[in-house]
Protein backbone atom coordinates (compact mmCIF):
# COMPACT_ATOMS: atom_id res chain seq x y z
CA UNK A 1 0.00 0.00 0.00
CA UNK A 2 0.87 3.82 -0.93
CA UNK A 3 -0.02 5.92 1.31
CA UNK A 4 0.87 10.25 1.27
CA UNK A 5 -0.78 12.69 3.42
CA UNK A 6 0.30 16.71 4.53
CA UNK A 7 0.44 17.72 7.63
CA UNK A 8 0.55 21.08 9.52
CA UNK A 9 3.16 22.38 12.39
CA UNK A 10 1.08 20.50 14.76
CA UNK A 11 2.99 18.04 17.26
CA UNK A 12 -0.66 16.39 17.25
CA UNK A 13 -1.82 16.61 13.97
CA UNK A 14 2.33 14.68 13.11
CA UNK A 15 1.64 12.58 15.47
CA UNK A 16 -1.86 11.28 14.56
CA UNK A 17 -0.36 10.74 10.88
CA UNK A 18 2.62 8.59 11.70
CA UNK A 19 -0.03 6.49 14.10
CA UNK A 20 -2.29 6.22 10.91
CA UNK A 21 0.82 5.53 8.82
CA UNK A 22 2.01 2.80 11.22
CA UNK A 23 -0.77 1.03 11.06
CA UNK A 24 -1.06 0.60 7.11
CA UNK A 25 2.67 0.21 6.35
CA UNK A 26 5.94 -0.82 7.59
CA UNK A 27 7.73 1.56 5.88
CA UNK A 28 7.07 5.73 6.98
CA UNK A 29 9.19 8.58 5.36
CA UNK A 30 8.78 11.88 6.53
CA UNK A 31 10.10 15.25 4.92
CA UNK A 32 10.36 18.64 6.25
CA UNK A 33 9.80 19.77 10.46
CA UNK A 34 13.56 19.00 11.02
CA UNK A 35 14.83 22.41 11.14
CA UNK A 36 15.95 25.12 14.06
CA UNK A 37 12.59 27.29 14.34
CA UNK A 38 9.54 27.10 16.44
CA UNK A 39 7.72 25.70 13.60
CA UNK A 40 9.83 23.09 13.18
CA UNK A 41 8.21 20.37 14.81
CA UNK A 42 8.73 16.65 13.56
CA UNK A 43 10.89 15.39 16.17
CA UNK A 44 8.47 16.10 18.83
CA UNK A 45 5.44 15.03 16.79
CA UNK A 46 7.99 11.47 16.64
CA UNK A 47 8.87 11.72 20.59
CA UNK A 48 4.87 11.80 21.11
CA UNK A 49 3.90 8.73 18.83
CA UNK A 50 6.51 6.80 20.31
CA UNK A 51 5.64 7.97 24.21
CA UNK A 52 9.45 9.54 24.48
CA UNK A 53 11.39 12.26 26.02
CA UNK A 54 13.17 14.34 23.58
CA UNK A 55 17.18 13.17 24.23
CA UNK A 56 20.53 15.38 23.98
CA UNK A 57 23.29 14.00 21.29
CA UNK A 58 26.49 16.08 22.45
CA UNK A 59 28.55 15.12 18.98
CA UNK A 60 25.25 16.07 16.99
CA UNK A 61 25.85 19.54 18.20
CA UNK A 62 29.50 18.88 17.49
CA UNK A 63 28.75 18.35 14.07
CA UNK A 64 26.66 21.06 13.27
CA UNK A 65 29.26 23.81 15.22
CA UNK A 66 31.77 22.26 12.93
CA UNK A 67 29.29 23.09 9.73
CA UNK A 68 28.84 26.70 10.82
CA UNK A 69 32.57 26.90 11.79
CA UNK A 70 33.31 26.03 8.14
CA UNK A 71 31.59 29.13 6.69
CA UNK A 72 33.42 31.60 9.06
CA UNK A 73 29.84 31.47 11.42
CA UNK A 74 29.24 30.78 14.68
CA UNK A 75 26.00 28.34 15.68
CA UNK A 76 23.02 30.17 16.47
CA UNK A 77 21.79 29.03 20.05
CA UNK A 78 18.29 27.81 18.17
CA UNK A 79 20.48 25.45 16.28
CA UNK A 80 21.08 23.42 19.05
CA UNK A 81 17.40 21.56 19.49
CA UNK A 82 18.40 20.21 16.28
CA UNK A 83 20.75 17.96 18.58
CA UNK A 84 17.80 16.96 20.04
CA UNK A 85 16.35 12.92 19.07
CA UNK A 86 13.55 11.52 20.07
CA UNK A 87 14.61 8.18 22.69
CA UNK A 88 15.24 4.91 20.98
CA UNK A 89 16.31 6.72 17.67
CA UNK A 90 19.05 7.03 15.58
CA UNK A 91 20.81 9.57 13.77
CA UNK A 92 20.71 9.97 9.46
CA UNK A 93 23.77 12.01 8.96
CA UNK A 94 23.30 14.74 6.98
CA UNK A 95 26.63 16.01 4.89
CA UNK A 96 24.80 18.72 3.30
CA UNK A 97 23.06 20.88 6.21
CA UNK A 98 22.29 21.15 9.74
CA UNK A 99 19.28 18.99 10.38
CA UNK A 100 20.28 15.38 10.91
CA UNK A 101 17.55 12.96 10.33
CA UNK A 102 15.59 10.56 12.34
CA UNK A 103 15.40 7.02 11.69
CA UNK A 104 13.60 4.30 14.02
CA UNK A 105 13.20 0.41 13.45
CA UNK A 106 11.02 -1.67 15.55
CA UNK A 107 10.75 -5.31 13.82
CA UNK A 108 10.00 -4.90 10.39
CA UNK A 109 8.60 -1.29 10.81
CA UNK A 110 10.66 1.80 10.17
CA UNK A 111 9.75 5.24 10.26
CA UNK A 112 12.73 7.46 8.36
CA UNK A 113 12.70 11.29 9.01
CA UNK A 114 14.75 13.92 6.68
CA UNK A 115 14.47 17.44 6.28
CA UNK A 116 12.60 18.86 3.76
CA UNK A 117 15.53 20.40 0.98
CA UNK A 118 15.19 18.10 -1.71
CA UNK A 119 19.06 17.77 -2.51
CA UNK A 120 19.83 16.71 1.26
CA UNK A 121 16.92 14.62 1.56
CA UNK A 122 17.57 12.82 -1.17
CA UNK A 123 21.55 12.05 -0.15
CA UNK A 124 20.19 11.07 3.14
CA UNK A 125 18.10 8.24 1.84
CA UNK A 126 20.41 7.26 -0.97
CA UNK A 127 23.07 7.36 1.52
CA UNK A 128 21.66 6.37 4.85
CA UNK A 129 18.42 4.55 4.26
CA UNK A 130 18.00 2.82 0.94
CA UNK A 131 20.88 0.23 2.10
CA UNK A 132 18.69 -0.34 5.31
CA UNK A 133 15.84 -1.13 3.16
CA UNK A 134 17.55 -3.41 0.48
CA UNK A 135 18.86 -5.48 3.50
CA UNK A 136 14.94 -5.94 4.83
CA UNK A 137 13.49 -7.42 1.16
CA UNK A 138 16.81 -9.47 0.72
CA UNK A 139 14.34 -12.30 -0.45
CA UNK A 140 13.26 -10.02 -3.11
CA UNK A 141 14.74 -7.74 -5.35
CA UNK A 142 13.00 -4.56 -6.32
CA UNK A 143 13.99 -2.22 -9.45
CA UNK A 144 11.80 0.82 -10.72
CA UNK A 145 12.17 2.09 -14.12
CA UNK A 146 10.70 5.07 -15.19
CA UNK A 147 8.85 5.71 -18.39
CA UNK A 148 8.38 9.73 -19.15
CA UNK A 149 5.92 10.79 -21.70
CA UNK A 150 4.16 14.23 -22.89
CA UNK A 151 1.47 14.90 -25.00
CA UNK A 152 -1.56 13.41 -23.89
CA UNK A 153 -3.37 13.22 -20.44
CA UNK A 154 -3.16 10.50 -17.66
CA UNK A 155 -6.44 9.67 -18.81
CA UNK A 156 -5.67 9.15 -21.74
CA UNK A 157 -2.73 7.37 -20.67
CA UNK A 158 -4.19 4.49 -18.72
CA UNK A 159 -6.73 3.51 -21.27
CA UNK A 160 -4.15 3.24 -24.13
CA UNK A 161 -2.24 1.00 -21.12
CA UNK A 162 -5.35 -1.12 -20.72
CA UNK A 163 -4.59 -3.90 -17.99
CA UNK A 164 -1.09 -3.09 -18.00
CA UNK A 165 -2.31 -0.96 -14.83
CA UNK A 166 -3.94 -3.76 -12.91
CA UNK A 167 -2.71 -3.63 -9.17
CA UNK A 168 -2.25 -7.45 -8.82
CA UNK A 169 0.13 -7.13 -11.57
CA UNK A 170 4.32 -7.64 -11.59
CA UNK A 171 6.22 -5.38 -12.41
CA UNK A 172 3.79 -3.12 -10.74
CA UNK A 173 2.77 0.13 -13.09
CA UNK A 174 2.27 2.98 -11.22
CA UNK A 175 1.14 6.88 -12.65
CA UNK A 176 2.05 10.24 -11.86
CA UNK A 177 1.95 13.76 -13.22
CA UNK A 178 3.72 16.86 -12.79
CA UNK A 179 3.53 19.61 -15.04
CA UNK A 180 1.96 17.92 -18.12
CA UNK A 181 4.52 15.38 -17.56
CA UNK A 182 3.33 11.53 -17.38
CA UNK A 183 5.51 9.17 -15.61
CA UNK A 184 4.95 5.38 -15.30
CA UNK A 185 6.84 3.91 -12.53
CA UNK A 186 7.51 0.33 -13.93
CA UNK A 187 8.42 -1.71 -10.10
CA UNK A 188 9.69 -5.28 -10.90
CA UNK A 189 10.11 -7.33 -7.71
CA UNK A 190 11.92 -10.95 -8.49
CA UNK A 191 14.53 -13.32 -6.32
CA UNK A 192 17.64 -11.53 -7.94
CA UNK A 193 18.44 -8.48 -9.45
CA UNK A 194 19.17 -9.74 -13.17
CA UNK A 195 15.61 -11.46 -13.22
CA UNK A 196 14.06 -7.99 -11.66
CA UNK A 197 16.25 -6.13 -14.31
CA UNK A 198 14.73 -8.35 -17.70
CA UNK A 199 10.81 -7.94 -16.43
CA UNK A 200 11.21 -4.40 -15.82
CA UNK A 201 13.25 -4.13 -19.54
CA UNK A 202 10.64 -6.26 -21.10
CA UNK A 203 7.31 -3.92 -19.93
CA UNK A 204 9.36 -0.72 -20.79
CA UNK A 205 9.57 -2.07 -24.51
CA UNK A 206 5.90 -3.20 -24.36
CA UNK A 207 4.87 0.36 -22.60
CA UNK A 208 7.52 2.03 -25.69
CA UNK A 209 5.19 0.44 -28.08
CA UNK A 210 1.92 0.89 -26.79
CA UNK A 211 2.67 4.89 -26.68
CA UNK A 212 4.88 5.28 -29.50
CA UNK A 213 5.76 9.31 -29.67
CA UNK A 214 4.57 10.07 -26.41
CA UNK A 215 7.90 8.52 -24.89
CA UNK A 216 10.38 10.98 -24.67
CA UNK A 217 12.43 9.43 -22.05
CA UNK A 218 13.31 7.20 -19.30
CA UNK A 219 14.56 7.22 -15.67
CA UNK A 220 15.97 10.27 -14.79
CA UNK A 221 15.71 11.89 -18.62
CA UNK A 222 14.20 15.28 -18.56
CA UNK A 223 12.80 16.35 -21.98
CA UNK A 224 15.88 19.14 -22.42
CA UNK A 225 18.31 16.39 -22.28
CA UNK A 226 16.64 14.23 -24.67
CA UNK A 227 16.34 17.15 -27.47
CA UNK A 228 19.75 18.48 -26.85
CA UNK A 229 20.94 15.29 -27.53
CA UNK A 230 19.19 14.88 -30.82
CA UNK A 231 20.25 18.14 -31.16
CA UNK A 232 23.85 17.15 -31.09
CA UNK A 233 23.11 13.77 -32.56
CA UNK A 234 22.05 15.52 -35.68
CA UNK A 235 24.75 18.42 -35.33
CA UNK A 236 21.99 20.72 -35.36
CA UNK A 237 21.63 24.33 -33.77
CA UNK A 238 18.66 26.46 -32.25
CA UNK A 239 17.79 29.89 -31.33
CA UNK A 240 14.41 31.60 -28.75
CA UNK A 241 12.19 34.04 -29.10
CA UNK A 242 10.08 34.22 -26.12
CA UNK A 243 7.60 36.58 -24.58
CA UNK A 244 5.36 35.00 -21.67
CA UNK A 245 8.23 32.73 -20.62
CA UNK A 246 10.81 35.30 -19.90
CA UNK A 247 13.76 33.44 -20.60
CA UNK A 248 12.48 30.40 -18.49
CA UNK A 249 13.15 27.62 -21.91
CA UNK A 250 16.33 29.29 -22.07
CA UNK A 251 16.86 28.54 -18.56
CA UNK A 252 15.65 24.60 -19.18
CA UNK A 253 17.49 24.24 -22.01
CA UNK A 254 21.15 25.64 -20.33
CA UNK A 255 20.54 23.69 -16.82
CA UNK A 256 21.60 20.74 -19.69
CA UNK A 257 25.51 20.51 -19.61
CA UNK A 258 27.14 20.50 -22.76
CA UNK A 259 24.07 22.67 -24.24
CA UNK A 260 26.35 25.19 -25.61
CA UNK A 261 26.95 22.54 -28.28
CA UNK A 262 23.45 23.54 -29.92
CA UNK A 263 22.32 26.70 -28.22
CA UNK A 264 22.68 29.82 -29.84
CA UNK A 265 20.90 32.76 -29.37
CA UNK A 266 18.04 33.68 -27.17
CA UNK A 267 15.92 36.78 -27.05
CA UNK A 268 13.10 37.94 -24.20
CA UNK A 269 11.26 40.06 -26.36
CA UNK A 270 8.54 41.00 -23.81
CA UNK A 271 6.82 44.36 -25.53
CA UNK A 272 5.86 44.91 -28.96
CA UNK A 273 9.11 47.01 -29.31
CA UNK A 274 11.37 44.55 -28.30
CA UNK A 275 9.83 41.77 -31.04
CA UNK A 276 9.52 44.39 -33.70
CA UNK A 277 13.14 45.75 -33.26
CA UNK A 278 15.12 42.47 -32.37
CA UNK A 279 13.45 40.05 -34.06
CA UNK A 280 12.02 42.32 -37.27
CA UNK A 281 8.18 41.28 -36.33
CA UNK A 282 6.50 43.89 -38.58
CA UNK A 283 4.44 46.28 -36.65
CA UNK A 284 1.48 45.84 -38.90
CA UNK A 285 1.22 42.81 -38.21
CA UNK A 286 0.84 43.55 -34.43
CA UNK A 287 -1.15 45.86 -34.82
CA UNK A 288 -3.91 43.67 -37.15
CA UNK A 289 -3.54 40.49 -35.05
CA UNK A 290 -1.38 41.73 -31.49
CA UNK A 291 1.37 40.49 -29.91
CA UNK A 292 -0.21 36.79 -28.62
CA UNK A 293 -1.61 35.18 -31.91
CA UNK A 294 -0.53 32.82 -34.07
CA UNK A 295 1.25 35.46 -36.80
CA UNK A 296 3.22 37.06 -33.90
CA UNK A 297 4.71 33.62 -32.88
CA UNK A 298 5.49 32.76 -36.73
CA UNK A 299 7.20 36.04 -37.28
CA UNK A 300 9.19 35.92 -34.09
CA UNK A 301 10.64 32.34 -34.57
CA UNK A 302 11.47 32.88 -38.15
CA UNK A 303 13.37 36.36 -37.43
CA UNK A 304 14.96 34.66 -34.55
CA UNK A 305 16.25 32.01 -36.80
CA UNK A 306 17.04 34.04 -39.81
CA UNK A 307 19.33 36.37 -37.43
CA UNK A 308 20.59 33.62 -35.65
CA UNK A 309 21.65 31.68 -38.45
CA UNK A 310 20.49 28.88 -36.95
CA UNK A 311 18.70 24.90 -37.98
CA UNK A 312 15.85 25.52 -35.69
CA UNK A 313 14.36 28.58 -33.62
CA UNK A 314 11.25 28.10 -31.19
CA UNK A 315 8.95 30.98 -30.66
CA UNK A 316 6.58 31.43 -27.82
CA UNK A 317 4.03 34.07 -27.10
CA UNK A 318 0.60 34.24 -24.71
CA UNK A 319 -1.19 35.61 -21.64
CA UNK A 320 0.25 33.39 -18.78
CA UNK A 321 -1.98 36.45 -16.78
CA UNK A 322 -3.55 36.83 -13.76
CA UNK A 323 -4.34 40.21 -15.73
CA UNK A 324 -4.58 40.33 -19.21
CA UNK A 325 -7.10 38.19 -20.55
CA UNK A 326 -10.12 38.63 -22.56
CA UNK A 327 -12.67 36.64 -24.23
CA UNK A 328 -11.10 36.19 -27.09
CA UNK A 329 -7.54 36.01 -25.60
CA UNK A 330 -8.19 34.49 -22.50
CA UNK A 331 -5.37 33.95 -19.51
CA UNK A 332 -3.87 31.06 -20.53
CA UNK A 333 -3.61 31.03 -24.39
CA UNK A 334 -0.37 30.21 -26.00
CA UNK A 335 1.04 30.18 -29.57
CA UNK A 336 4.40 28.22 -30.29
CA UNK A 337 6.06 28.14 -33.46
CA UNK A 338 9.02 26.10 -34.42
CA UNK A 339 11.44 27.39 -37.48
CA UNK A 340 13.24 24.92 -39.76
CA UNK A 341 14.51 25.41 -42.93
CA UNK A 342 10.75 23.84 -44.31
CA UNK A 343 8.78 26.47 -42.75
CA UNK A 344 7.23 27.46 -39.48
CA UNK A 345 4.79 25.05 -37.41
CA UNK A 346 2.66 27.21 -35.27
CA UNK A 347 0.29 25.44 -32.50
CA UNK A 348 -2.05 26.66 -30.47
CA UNK A 349 -2.22 25.92 -26.47
CA UNK A 350 -5.36 26.48 -24.48
CA UNK A 351 -3.57 26.15 -20.55
CA UNK A 352 -6.58 27.67 -18.83
CA UNK A 353 -7.05 30.33 -16.24
CA UNK A 354 -4.28 28.42 -13.93
CA UNK A 355 -1.63 29.93 -11.74
CA UNK A 356 1.38 32.39 -14.12
CA UNK A 357 4.14 30.03 -13.21
CA UNK A 358 2.03 26.95 -14.44
CA UNK A 359 1.21 28.48 -17.65
CA UNK A 360 4.66 29.35 -17.98
CA UNK A 361 5.91 25.70 -17.32
CA UNK A 362 3.21 24.06 -19.34
CA UNK A 363 4.41 26.46 -22.30
CA UNK A 364 8.37 25.14 -21.75
CA UNK A 365 7.64 21.81 -21.81
CA UNK A 366 5.56 21.60 -24.95
CA UNK A 367 7.63 23.84 -26.90
CA UNK A 368 10.54 21.44 -26.21
CA UNK A 369 8.03 18.65 -27.07
CA UNK A 370 7.03 20.18 -30.57
CA UNK A 371 10.78 20.43 -30.95
CA UNK A 372 11.87 17.10 -29.88
CA UNK A 373 8.85 15.56 -32.32
CA UNK A 374 10.02 17.68 -35.43
CA UNK A 375 13.80 16.53 -34.67
CA UNK A 376 12.09 12.82 -34.73
CA UNK A 377 13.70 9.19 -34.16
Amino acid sequence: MVYNCDVGDDIGQIKNAIEYAFGKADIILITGGLGPTDDDLTRNGIAQFLNVKLEYHSEIEEKIKKFFAARNYPMPEKNKVQAYLPAGTGEIENSLGTAPGIFYKNGKKIIAAFPGVPSEMKQMFDESVLPKLKEISSSDFLIVRKVRCIGTGESTIVEMLGDSMNRDRNPLINCTVDHGIITLHIVAKAKDKKNAETMAAKDIEKLSGLLGSLVYGLDEQSLAEVVGQKLLEKKKTLALAESCTGGLIAKIITDVPGSSGYFTYGWVTYSNEAKISELGVEKSLIEQFGAVSAEAARAMAAGARKKANSNYAIAATGIAGPQGGSEKKPVGLVYISIASDKGVDTEKFLFGPRNRDFIRLRTCQNALNLLRLKLGG
